[in-house]
């Protein structure tokens, strides 16, 4: 045992039993590409097993913001991995790739083999919801970075597409649907003011508020990010998909323009999806303009794919039989920069 190193504040002991805890969860996320064991010092994939004729690699990289804070709060801390994954994931998801592998970054003051143990547990659900490997991570001891019991994450995704199947928006015209897939709740965005809002009001997270069907405050908040891979897959192989919007922060105003061209703008029309309690409850607390609620929450969207408004009714089969809850929710329109908030 190094001793010298642990009256420094690092217990090496502590990170051999987390990579002792953690085997079980990485191997239930191997996938065909998969190569070599945890404890390597880089994590390897064949990509040569997937038959893509024309690859394209689409890499992203995230962390959750300070939705650890809550998560800190409650001391729970199985589900904030897999905001992590989703994060990342739904991002190169976005321009048509399949997640193939994922590596993680847990940092903390001091090792408790137990909490890190659940943090990557969440990591490997989240993996195995996108279908794909928790090639490796790196868990890092600090003393004097974190206060007690707080920790950070972060993740990195590669994904891949054919070349000629890459959605990069270029196909985007005047007409086209936007088809919104519902949200689990606030995601892992916006937290910094729905911490707020909850101070301001001298909530406490372990509130059960009407507003949220007498649910803990903290317990609906902490809902993990959806992880719509699979399902978004499904749409991208027997549609025509013209754009896809990860619905992250800065809310539909930020977001959904990213797949727009020169001269384009949007209509949504609200009430044709459900806006979770949540974002209604925030917005009453926290006294936010209704308008504003949109360039901040995903105010019940995740995820937006744009489409001929003649394939919106197979997309939206597809995801219904995927669970999901998709309706036609705007259009793209000739109104170059504008998005308006329509009652439907």
């Amino acid at each position: 045992m190094a001793k010298s190193y642990e009256n420094a504040g690092v217990n090496l002991e502590a990170g051999y039993e987390v990579v002792r805890r953690i085997k079980q969860h990485v191997a239930s996320t191997a996938r065909l590409g998969t190569m070599g064991n945890i404890g390597a010092f880089g994590g390897m994939f064949d990509l040569s097993q997937l038959g893509v004729k024309e690859p394209v690699l689409v890499s992203g990289t995230d962390g959750v913001g300070t939705k650890l804070k809550i998560a800190f709060a409650m001391d729970k801390h199985d589900t904030i991995g897999i905001d992590a994954v989703a994060m990342c994931v739904n991002d190169v998801l976005a321009q048509g790739a399949e997640p193939l592998f994922f590596l993680d970054y847990v940092a903390l003051g001091h090792n408790i083999p137990t909490k890190v143990e659940a943090i990557v547990a969440g990591v490997a659900e989240g993996c195995r919801q996108a279908g794909c490997a928790l090639v490796g991570g790196e868990t890092a001891e600090m003393p004097g970075m974190y206060a007690d019991g707080e920790y950070d994450i972060a993740g990195y995704t590669t994904g891949v597409v054919e070349k000629s199947k890459l959605i990069d928006g270029s196909k985007v015209k005047a007409g086209d649907v936007l088809v919104g897939i519902a949200s689990s709740g606030v995601h892992s965005n916006g937290f910094s003011l729905v911490r707020k809002i909850i101070a301001d009001n001298k909530l406490s997270y372990f509130d059960n508020a009407v507003e949220l069907g007498g649910r803990k405050i903290g317990e609906v908040l902490l809902t993990p990010t959806k992880i719509y891979v699979k399902q978004v897959l499904d749409v991208i192989c027997n549609c025509d998909v013209h754009g896809i919007c990860h619905i992250t922060g800065g809310g539909f105003d930020e977001n959904i323009p990213r797949v727009l061209r020169e001269g384009q703008g949007l209509e949504i029309y609200e009430g044709t999806w459900e806006i979770l309690p949540v974002f209604k409850a925030l917005e009453k607390w926290g006294g936010v303009p209704h308008r504003e609620m949109f360039n901040i929450f995903n105010m019940g969207i995740g995820m937006v794919i744009v489409l001929d408004e003649s394939e919106a009714p197979k997309a939206i089969g597809i995801l219904e039989k995927h669970g999901e809850k998709a309706s036609v929710i705007g259009k793209v329109t000739e109104k170059e920069g504008i998005v308006d908030i329509l009652p439907f």
